[in-house]
């Protein structure tokens, strides 16, 4: 077979027009005939191994009779089913060749994004633990949001992944933003919903004037826009960089998103800050009511006067014992309230299983408690004298000479 090289000279020489055949044979030291077969063709000589076959040919009939009944048999079950003896990667191959020819392709649309229609939402944990303080470390989940038409992001780490901190998060980074977009899609997480959105989502959707989309199961292209950031956030934001705490954290990349905003998008051809001018023009303003967000209970304050919000204790005024208090809590206080007045306010912990005190409270318990106990202690002028009676007086009653049972005394 000729080579590359040889081929490439031959026709060189010979598109020059200054050899013949027979000398461009002569100068480079081949036949005749190999520079006509050179000159036959325009293509460059590739080498081809002729095919030798492979141990996956004779199990290949049996195969394809369960791929017609089944074309969604397992490649395992295959193996399985007609006693494969070779590697499970060349049997996984090779039905992964002739599959497609029993199993309907499953094809997935070019998705077009219209200016303010989608946000994209997903939680990303960092892959590196950092102080929440008291001594704990942990790795709080990361609210991202992405919108499909700009591919602006948006982050904010938040203390759990409950109802109210997701919640309270796209509220954050929704008035942030300035605008609601019409449609907020979620991957079935669980304090959003799981086919069906929990009842605190769906009110935030119907304040917001938005719909919140749950996908299926399996579905990633539908979300993979925000999924990718998984891998942008730890290739571009997290090397290299410490934390000092969550809020430490959140203002690096607040700071760290100013700068990924503004990168040049190939599909897009224009950077993400520019175009998401385009999204909130398309998008909804702002409700005219706050939606409801903050998680929100109701306790009889007990002896203690501590209320618990999410495994953390936190103290209150403890003149409001026994009484009903209102407890709620956004992403940076816990506040308690009776009959509208609030009588306790704490920043929030994110660490967990802390008590955590106002001085105020306990100088007041002290006041409390010196104020019950003298309330209690009955003063030695009101207790009421019992009169105390001789015995004597029993024995008259019984009619007991007591005489007649004592000796009588010797006097030495």
């Amino acid at each position: 077979m000729i080579k590359l090289d040889d081929w490439a000279e031959i026709r060189h020489l010979f598109s020059l027009g200054k050899h013949s055949k027979r000398e461009i044979a002569r100068l480079m030291g081949v036949s005749r005939g190999t520079v006509d077969r050179a000159l036959a063709t325009d293509r460059s000589p590739r080498y081809e191994r002729a095919p030798s076959g492979s141990i996956f040919d004779e199990f290949a009939p049996r195969v394809r009779v369960l791929l017609a009944k089944t074309p969604t048999m397992p490649a395992s079950t295959l193996a399985e089913r007609v006693d494969w003896p070779g590697s499970g990667s060349l049997f996984r191959a090779q039905v992964a060749l002739i599959r497609s020819e029993y199993l309907p392709p499953d094809p997935a649309d070019r998705l077009v994004h219209a200016p303010g229609a989608q946000v994209q939402c997903d939680l990303w944990f960092p892959h590196e633990p950092l102080p929440l303080g008291h001594g704990q470390d942990g790795m709080p989940p990361v609210l991202v949001m992405t919108s499909t038409f700009s591919g602006f992001i948006q982050a904010r780490m938040l203390p759990t992944r409950t109802t109210s901190d997701l919640l309270s998060g796209m509220w954050s980074l929704i008035k942030d933003a300035g605008a609601v977009p019409t449609r907020l899609v979620w991957d079935n997480e669980t304090g959003i919903g799981k086919g069906k959105l929990t009842e605190a989502a769906a009110a935030f959707a119907g304040t917001l004037g938005c719909q919140i989309k749950l996908l299926p199961p399996r579905d990633p292209e539908s979300k993979g826009m925000v999924e990718r950031m998984n891998r942008f956030f730890r290739g571009g934001f997290m090397p290299g960089r410490e934390f000092a705490s969550p809020d430490d954290f959140n203002t690096q990349m607040e700071s760290w998103l100013l700068k990924a905003n503004t990168r040049w998008s190939r599909s897009r051809r224009d950077r993400p800050a520019t175009l998401i001018r385009l999204d909130r023009q398309a998008m909804r303003e702002l409700p005219p009511v706050v939606p409801e967000v903050a998680f929100r209970n109701t306790v009889r304050l007990p002896r203690d006067y501590y209320v618990r919000v999410f495994a953390n204790d936190y103290s209150v005024d403890p003149t409001m014992i026994g009484r009903i208090v209102e407890v709620s809590a956004d992403l940076d206080k816990i506040t308690v309230t009776h009959d509208g007045v609030i009588i306790a306010s704490h920043e929030r912990a994110w660490a967990r299983a802390l008590t955590l005190t106002d001085p105020a409270h306990v100088a007041k318990a002290a006041v409390l408690r010196r104020q019950f106990q003298q309330l209690t202690r009955r003063p030695m002028s009101a207790i009421e004298v019992v009169e105390t009676r001789s015995l004597a007086s029993y024995d008259q009653i019984f009619g007991i000479n007591i005489e007649q049972f004592t000796p009588d005394l010797v006097v030495l």
